[in-house]
This record gives C-alpha cells, structure tokens and sequence, in this order.
C-alpha cells in the first residue's frame, strides 16, 4: 500500500530531522522547507497528502502560506505543529482550513494521530486546548485572532516581511509590486493598527505570531 506523502514545513532544522524520525517510518517524506514562501511554492510542485507546517516562520508565516495554498488546492490536508498554546491560534489555523493542530512537545504521541485524521477527513485539535477552544466558541464568539480581520491577507504579508527588517524595495520584489505601494500599505496598516514606530511594528508581529522567535 502506498504511503501517505507529507511536506514538512519549520525554520529550525533540527526540528524537521527529529519530525523525519517521527513519521518516515509510516509516511514518505515528499520534502522539507523552512520558510513560508517557499511552503506554497513546493506545495503546488509537490502535491503531498499532507503538510506538517509550524505557525511562526520567516518570509510568510505558517496560517498565511496555508490560506494561499488552499486557494491553490484545497484537497491538500494541514497539520500544524507549533509551540502556540493559546485557543485563538487553533482556531484561526482551522478557519484558514487546516484539520489538526499539535503543540509540538506533544509531536511524539499526537502527531501521526492528527495526520491519519486529517487523511480520514476528520479533525484533530490536541486535548490539552480542545477545551479552551469549544468553550470560547461555545460562547458564541470566534476565539480566532483579531489580526485576520483587522489586516487584509496582502497587509499582513507586508506586516511580517517590514517586522522582519525588510525594505520596501525588497518587498516590493518579493511580492512583484512597487516599493510605493509597500510604503502605502505600510502607511495604512500603521494607521489601522494605531502604530507609530518600527519597534511597536515588530512587537506587534511578535505578539500575533507572525515572526519565527
């Protein structure tokens, strides 16, 4: 029987051998990236069964790389693997369309579970925010995390890659637009998020988990 291929997505090296020790013995590993650019460039190459991808990456974090993915395929299966322990975390990956969500001290005892479930079509939360997350929603309010409907998809792109010290004309060459236009969605990103500094632009992506730390 053929093995289910995963795509291993996490910007600490030693992170993705201990994963390839984890899960080759049941799954084939179709390839490895550390960044979340070329995430959705290998995941349309690829084709895998399932990608195993962390929330905090460098270039486009783990839930923006997914949503651009499932805008290409949304048959492909995702599993996050993070150190994010909070509810609004899991609850904006599944919104972004992804059918498990492991802390990644728990990856030796969840994470094969959570894949077999995604590939069954089924969903995975790990029981230790399980509960955190059906209460909040059961309180009739969305836990996700306020950044997805503050920012559009392309300010939160630009968001991650300024916090990550990139000039406009460096972005503007990553995303095939102009630096003025970087600099007017910087202008209007700052003004929606009522920041006024670089470093409150950094500190705000550190908090919404859109940088790798």
């Amino acid at each position: 029987m053929k093995k289910p291929r995963i795509l291993l997505a996490d910007d600490h090296k030693i992170v993705l051998e201990g994963l390839r020790g984890i899960l080759e013995p049941e799954f084939e590993l179709a390839g490895t990236v550390e960044d979340g650019r070329a995430l959705v460039a290998e995941a349309v190459k690829l084709r895998p069964d399932v990608i195993v991808v962390d929330i905090s990456m460098p270039r486009l974090n783990g839930i923006e790389a997914v949503r651009q993915i499932k805008k290409n395929d949304a048959e492909i299966k995702v599993v996050f693997l993070t150190m994010h322990s909070d509810a609004s975390y899991a609850a904006e990956a599944l919104e972004a369309g992804a059918s498990g969500f492991v802390l990644k001290h728990s990856a030796s005892s969840e994470l094969i579970t959570a894949i077999k479930e995604a590939i069954r079509g089924r969903t995975y939360v790990t029981p230790l925010i399980a509960g955190d997350l059906i209460h909040a929603y059961q309180k009739g309010a969305s836990p996700a995390n306020h950044l997805k409907t503050e920012l559009s998809s392309r300010q939160r792109e630009i968001l991650q890659l300024l916090a990550e010290g990139k000039s406009a004309k460096e972005i503007g060459s990553m995303l095939s637009v102009s630096a003025r236009t970087v600099e007017f969605h910087k202008y209007r990103l700052m003004e929606k998020l009522k920041i006024k500094t670089s470093a409150e632009l950094v500190q705000y992506a550190v908090t919404h988990g859109l940088l790798a730390v």
